[in-house]
C-alpha cells in the first residue's frame, strides 16, 4: 500500500513529520517498509548547444542550474537551443520509473537528462523539452515533491488499504485529528438501464450512468498523486476509479456504455463459458466464478478484472460506473484459480467496508465529471449497503486480565472511540460496534489487542501493577517443558497451524475442521494434531540427505471452529540414529525408549502406568504404549507405521511421543525425588514370577506405590520360564527419613510383595 503525504493530510490535522508518522505506524501495527521523498527537476537554462559529433539528431547542452558550474547534457530534443529555460533532472531523480543517472551517450557524457511535458507528467506533449517561463529563476523545482509512504498490509487489516483508514488509525494514536470525510449519499436517478443480482455472492452494487463527456486528462492533483504511488495516469475516468480504490478502499470499474447492452446483471459462470480480458488473454470460467454480464456476454469477472468488450476509451462519451461488494471467498477463488491478482482482487478478497458502495461512486462521479463534464442519466442501486451485525460483549477489566496492565476505563472507551467503534458503556458490560471497515474485529480479544497497540506494546514491560505470575502462568509452563526438551538435545520446530486433509485422515481418527477458502490446497484444514507438521518437516530433511533428526513442536491444534475449541499439545519425534558415525564407537537407530524416556522426563516424577491398548493409526502395532494415570491418557508413544511413512515417502526409521494436551502434564515436580537425607540409602531387589503378557512397568508402578519412602524402581533381570510365564526382577531404592530397624525394613519388603502378588497376580520367586 502506498500513499502520499499530501494525500493522508486530507484526512488528517497534524504538524507531525514523515518520520514521526511513520514511525507511530510500525508502532502500532502497520510496518512502514520505505519512506521516499523524490528529488524534483529543477529549472535550467541552456547557454551553449552543439550538435553530437556521432549523432545526426542528439545535442551536446551545457546547462545553468544556478549552482555557478555548467551541466554537460545530452539531448534529442528538436527545441533545444541557446537561451530556452527548460526542466533538468539531474541525477537521482526518478523518471517514469527510472532513476536518472550519469553516463555516456554514444560516448559523451551526459550528467542528467532535459526533459519533456509528459515525462513529468505535467501534460500529454513529447513533442519537445518543455518550455518555462523566461522569468523562472534557475535552480527552483520545477515540480512539487510528494513524499511517499510505503507499507506492508497483513491480511487481517484490510482498512490499511485505505488513506482513510490510515489517517483514522494515526489519530487514535495521538498524531493529530482525524477530519471526517463530506461524502455525498448515492442518489438514485431513474433511467432505461437496471441491475439485476442473480447471486447472492453480490451484496451490493451501485450504477452510475453519465452521458455527453469528454475524456480528459485527471486534474493536477490525482494525478500527481497517483503518479507518486506508481500509477501511471491515463485520463479522468480511469484514473477516477484508481483513486477511489487507494482513498477509500472500494474497488471500482467503468464501462464504455455504448458498448453496454441492455441491463447490468451479476451471475454466477456456466462451465466452460468464455471471457476475454482488458489485456486480451481469454479465459475458461467453471461455475464458482462470478461475473459481470449484459445481453451479449460477460463484461468483466466480479472483483477481479473488466474484459476487453466494453472497456472505455479516448472516443468513449458515455460511462457507466460500477461500485459493488464482492463475496471474498469466491473473488479469492477465481483469482487464484486464474492467476490474476489485481487491486481490486487484493482488496476484496481481504473483505472491505459494505457500506461504502454508494459514497464511493457518487465521489468517482464527481471526479469525472468536473474533469470531463457530463451529466448523471441512471443511478440505479440493487442489494443492500447494511453491514453485518456484530455486536461484542466486552468488560473493561478484561484489558487487566490478557494483558497485567491496569487501563482506565475512560481511556479504553477513548480509544475505541477514536478508532471509529460504537461504545455503548450503559452497563457494566460493554458492547462494543465494531466500525464497518473493521472485519477483523470480532471478538474480546480483538478489542484487547487494538487497545493494546494504541496503548502502545512498549509500555507493556515497563508498567509497575502487571504480575506475570498471575497473568502468564500457562506460558511459564509452556516454556519450562521446551527448556526441558532441549535439554534432552532435541531441536524446537514451528509449523503451519494448518493441516491437509488425506494426510490427517491417514494419521488419525480426530474430527478434520476444513477451511472454507484455504490458502493452498496442501493447506485445506486445521490442523487437529502437531503431528502433520513434524512428519512432513522429517519428510523434507531426508529429501536433503538429513535422516537424523531430534524434533519437538508444542503449539496449538483444533478442535472445532469456534474460538475456544482449541487446545496446546507436544509432539516430539526422533529419526535415524542417535549420533553420527565416529571412530570411537558405535551409534544405534533411535528406538521407542529414546521418546518413552522424553515423556518419563515431562512426567517429573508422577507415577503412571503404561498400556499397550487402542493403538492409534499413525504407530506400529506392536511397538506403541500409552502413559496412563488410572484410566486418564496422558501421553503415547511409539513407532511411525511402516505403511503411513511408505504413504509420506519416508524411509528412515521414525519414532514418535505426543502429548496431547499439555494441561495433563504435572504442574510440578512430584514428592518422590531423590532429597538430601542423613540417612543412608538402601537399595533392595525383588523377583517375580507373572504372566508373560504382563508389561514390566505395571510392576515398577506397584511396587514405587507401595511406600512412599521408595524413590526409584529400576528393572534389572527379565526372561521367559516357558508355560506363559516370566522372571522379572527389579532393585527399589529407598531414602529412609528416620532411623529404620530390621522389622521397619521388612515391613516395607512385605509391602512391597504383597502389593505386587496382589494387583499384578505376581508369585515372588524364591531362587
Amino acid at each position: 500500500m502506498k500513499w502520499t503525504y499530501d494525500w493522508l493530510k486530507d484526512y488528517l490535522k497534524t504538524d507531525a513529520d514523515a518520520q514521526t508518522v511513520s514511525e507511530t505506524l510500525t508502532r502500532i501495527g502497520l510496518e512502514i517498509e520505505d519512506v521516499q521523498s523524490p528529488i524534483s527537476p529543477i529549472a535550467a537554462k541552456i547557454v551553449k548547444c552543439e550538435p553530437h559529433e556521432n549523432s545526426d539528431h542528439l545535442h551536446v547542452l551545457q546547462v545553468d542550474d544556478g549552482t555557478g558550474t555548467l551541466r554537460q547534457v545530452v539531448c534529442g530534443a528538436p527545441n533545444a537551443r541557446i537561451g530556452l529555460i527548460s526542466a533538468l533532472a539531474v541525477p537521482g531523480c526518478v523518471i517514469g520509473g527510472h532513476e536518472i543517472q550519469s553516463g555516456k551517450l554514444r560516448g559523451v557524457l551526459s550528467d542528467g537528462m532535459m526533459c519533456s511535458g509528459k515525462e513529468l507528467g505535467i501534460n500529454d506533449d513529447h513533442s519537445g523539452i518543455i518550455e518555462l517561463p523566461s522569468d523562472t529563476v534557475l535552480g527552483t523545482p520545477v515540480l512539487e515533491t510528494k513524499t511517499v509512504f510505503d507499507a506492508g498490509i497483513t491480511p487481517n487489516r484490510p482498512d490499511y488499504l485505505s488513506v482513510r483508514g490510515i489517517a483514522r488509525d494515526l489519530s487514535a494514536a495521538g498524531i493529530g485529528e482525524y477530519i471526517a470525510p463530506n461524502d455525498k449519499p448515492f442518489n438514485s436517478v431513474s433511467g432505461t438501464r437496471q441491475v439485476i443480482l442473480k447471486t447472492d455472492k453480490c451484496r451490493a452494487y451501485k450504477m452510475i450512468e453519465i452521458h455527453g463527456i469528454t475524456v480528459n486528462p485527471s486534474d493536477k492533483k490525482i494525478a500527481s498523486r497517483l503518479t507518486a504511488i506508481g500509477i501511471n495516469p491515463k485520463n479522468a475516468p480511469v484514473d477516477a476509479t484508481n483513486y477511489i480504490c487507494y482513498d477509500m478502499a472500494q474497488p471500482m470499474h467503468c464501462f464504455d456504455a455504448d458498448q453496454i447492452n441492455g441491463d447490468i446483471v451479476v451471475r454466477m459462470a456456466e462451465n466452460g463459458e468464455k471471457f476475454t480480458d482488458l489485456f486480451g488473454n481469454e479465459h475458461e470460467l467453471i461455475d464458482s466464478d462470478m461475473v459481470i454480464t449484459d445481453a451479449s456476454g460477460i463484461l468483466a469477472l466480479a472483483g477481479v478484472i473488466g474484459g476487453k468488450r466494453g472497456s472505455t476509451t479516448e472516443n468513449t462519451k458515455n460511462i457507466i460506473l460500477e461500485s459493488a461488494y464482492f463475496d471474498p471467498v469466491s473473488v479469492r477463488k477465481s483469482a487464484k484459480r486464474l492467476g490474476i491478482s489485481t487491486d481490486s482482487s487484493y482488496r476484496y478478497e481481504r473483505g472491505i467496508d459494505p457500506t461504502i458502495t454508494g459514497v464511493a461512486a457518487m465521489q468517482a462521479a464527481d471526479i469525472i465529471m468536473s474533469a470531463c463534464g457530463g451529466k448523471i442519466v441512471c443511478a440505479f442501486a440493487a442489494g443492500s449497503d447494511n453491514a453485518p451485525s456484530v455486536k461484542i460483549t466486552y468488560n473493561p477489566s478484561y484489558f487487566l486480565k490478557k494483558t497485567g496492565i491496569e487501563l482506565s476505563h475512560d481511556i479504553q472507551r477513548d480509544i475505541l472511540l477514536a478508532l471509529g467503534h460504537g461504545v455503548d458503556t450503559s452497563k457494566s458490560d460493554w458492547i462494543i460496534t465494531p466500525h464497518t471497515s473493521r472485519v477483523d474485529v470480532e471478538i474480546p480479544e480483538t478489542i484487547v489487542a487494538d487497545l493494546l497497540r494504541i496503548y502502545g506494546y512498549d509500555k507493556v514491560a515497563t508498567a509497575s501493577n502487571h504480575t506475570y505470575g498471575d497473568i502468564c502462568h500457562h506460558d511459564m509452563g509452556e516454556m519450562n517443558i521446551k527448556t526441558l526438551l532441549v535439554s534432552r538435545g532435541l531441536n524446537e520446530c514451528r509449523s503451519f497451524g494448518f493441516g491437509n486433509l488425506a494426510t490427517e485422515q491417514i494419521l488419525s481418527d480426530k474430527p478434520n475442521i476444513k477451511i472454507a477458502n484455504p490458502i493452498t490446497s496442501d493447506y485445506d484444514t486445521m490442523r487437529n494434531g502437531l503431528l502433520f507438521g513434524l512428519l512432513y518437516a522429517v519428510s523434507n530433511n531426508e529429501k536433503r540427505g538429513f535422516a537424523d533428526l531430534n524434533l519437538f513442536e508444542l503449539g496449538t491444534v483444533f478442535d472445532g471452529d469456534k474460538p475456544t475449541q482449541q487446545h496446546t499439545s507436544v509432539c516430539i519425534i526422533r529419526t535415524g540414529s542417535t549420533s553420527p558415525k565416529h571412530w570411537t564407537g558405535r551409534s544405534r537407530d533411535v528406538d521407542v525408549y529414546d521418546v518413552k524416556s522424553d515423556l518419563i522426563a515431562l512426567m517429573a516424577g508422577q507415577r503412571f502406568t503404561v498400556s499397550t491398548e487402542d493403538v492409534p493409526k499413525w504407530a506400529h502395532p506392536y511397538r506403541y504404549g500409552a502413559i496412563m494415570q488410572g484410566k486418564k491418557k496422558i501421553a503415547e508413544f511409539g513407532e511411525l507405521h511402516p505403511s503411513v511413512a511408505k504413504k509420506l515417502r519416508i524411509k528412515t526409521n521414525v519414532v514418535i511421543a505426543i502429548v496431547d494436551d499439555v494441561k495433563n502434564l504435572p504442574s510440578k515436580r512430584g514428592g518422590k525425588q531423590p532429597i538430601l537425607s542423613e540417612f543412608q540409602p538402601i537399595t533392595r531387589d525383588f523377583a517375580f514370577i507373572v504372566d508373560v503378557d504382563t508389561p514390566s512397568e505395571k510392576l515398577t508402578s506397584v511396587a514405587s506405590s507401595a511406600d512412599s519412602r521408595i524413590t526409584n524402581v529400576v528393572v534389572f533381570d527379565a526372561f521367559d520360564m516357558g508355560d506363559g510365564k516370566k522372571s522379572i526382577a527389579f532393585t527399589i531404592t529407598i531414602e529412609p527419613r528416620e532411623n529404620m530397624s530390621d522389622s521397619d525394613l521388612q515391613a516395607l519388603q512385605t509391602s512391597v510383595i504383597e502389593s505386587v502378588e496382589k494387583k499384578c497376580n505376581a508369585t515372588i520367586r524364591d531362587t
